[in-house]
């Protein structure tokens, strides 16, 4: 009989904007589980991926078998809400990113075209899912995600440097949407001009966005002052700073960008990416493209936010819930301080929970008692109850599906 929890062996990524050596919380982490290599720091680690998906899949520590392989062996595991729906499969990814510049700022297409792109492109667009995700912060969070209040971005636009950017009528999203268009279609030049303008401005004329010229700076340091995504983000989309806990969530159609920090992040089982900005422009995709991807939701930073409230799956209060408005996951966190225990009742479709902090242990049925250390990386099958304890402090993420 197959066993219902296994420990996992993770993949890790080395993209050129994650933490370098042991500042990257991905780094730490992966290190610390069993079968994983050591920590190079000339190396940067940006993230830690865990579950089915074929370019980073996990395996199972026991026996080096791809969890994907295991679960079509064994379906039963994922429970038979999953199963219908998805197939004998994990229909979430959650991963461990670290980074200190940003990432690209970037589009995840929805079902119809992602659809439509991986019937063009299968080798760029490897799947035909969306992407909606969210992000949980482990330490100090800075990102860009969705667009601010129209009526502050018409105020931005009045500004001399910018006038030019704007068509003549109302101001709408349809406007909005021609200026995201023109934006990233200006020449290197007239970026590095308009950035240099803006910064000539006093800070006070920028509302209340007093931050932007500042803003500009950093990010012209980080990808070159011709980069067009500087002036996409940071006079367009709501800047955030988010405290460990605090979470968003991004629409699959959302333009997004995460600037610094380390995060629990979880997305529908997709790779799918429209990139404009803060990346070489041989990586970014068309401007039509990204027009045509475009939706205009959340319009303010609160709509971005996700709130976190206390989960009926915890027996005894100290687990966490995060939950998207979407069907492929739920995130559950679970904190306990020195002697406190949690019980998560059995959960009807499949998980994957990480110790992000401390050690402890799992008890589960047959009076099995599994250690629990930072690093740890379990998949839990449908329908087990966990039992965890602590005697010095625990902190654990489970994403599931039912």
């Amino acid at each position: 009989m197959a066993d219902a929890v296994v420990q996992l062996r993770c993949g890790v990524k080395n993209d050129d904007w994650g933490k370098k050596g042991k500042e990257s919380v991905v780094a730490q982490l992966w290190s610390k589980t069993p079968g994983s290599g050591q920590i190079d720091e000339s190396q940067t680690y940006s993230e830690m991926w865990m579950g089915t998906y074929p370019s980073n899949p996990s395996y199972l520590l026991s026996t080096g078998e791809q969890l994907g392989d295991y679960l079509k062996k064994n379906p039963q595991l994922v429970g038979k809400s999953v199963l219908d729906r998805f197939g004998p499969e994990i229909p979430f990814l959650p991963k461990i990113l670290s980074f200190n510049k940003a990432l690209p700022l970037q589009i995840h297409p929805d079902l119809t075209l992602a659809a439509a792109l991986h019937g063009e492109d299968p080798k760029k667009y490897g799947d035909t899912n969306h992407k909606p995700e969210i992000a949980i912060a482990l330490s100090k969070f800075e990102l860009f995600a969705g667009w601010k209040p129209l009526k502050d971005i018409q105020t931005l636009f009045k500004l001399n440097p910018l006038e030019k950017f704007v068509p003549p009528g109302e101001f709408n999203d349809e406007t909005l949407r021609q200026v995201c268009i023109k934006l990233p279609s200006v020449p290197p030049s007239t970026v590095a001009t308009t950035i240099k303008e803006l910064q000539a401005i006093p800070e006070a004329h920028f509302g209340p966005d007093p931050y932007i010229p500042g803003l500009l700076d950093r990010l012209s340091k980080q990808y070159t002052e011709c980069d067009n995504g500087n002036l996409v983000a940071a006079l367009l989309m709501n800047y955030l700073t988010l405290g460990p806990g605090d979470s968003v969530f991004v629409p699959a159609d959302s333009m997004h960008a995460y600037l610094e920090g380390d995060i629990v992040e979880c997305m529908a089982r997709s790779d799918n990416v429209i990139n404009t900005g803060f990346c070489p422009a041989t990586d970014r995709d068309s401007v039509e493209l990204f027009g045509k991807a475009l939706s205009f939701i959340p319009h303010d930073a609160q709509g971005a936010l996700l709130p976190r409230k206390k989960s009926d799956k915890g027996m005894y209060g100290k687990t966490d819930v995060y939950a998207p408005p979407i069907s492929e996951f739920v995130i559950l966190c679970t904190c306990l301080g020195a002697g406190e225990k949690e019980t998560h009742k059995a959960i009807l479709g499949p998980s994957l929970m990480i110790v992000t902090k401390g050690c402890g242990t799992m008890k589960i049925p047959g009076n099995q008692n599994i250690e629990l250390k930072e690093g740890y990386v379990f998949f839990v099958g449908q329908g087990v109850a966990l039992d965890f304890g602590t005697d010095k402090g625990l902190a654990v993420y489970r994403a599931y599906a039912e």
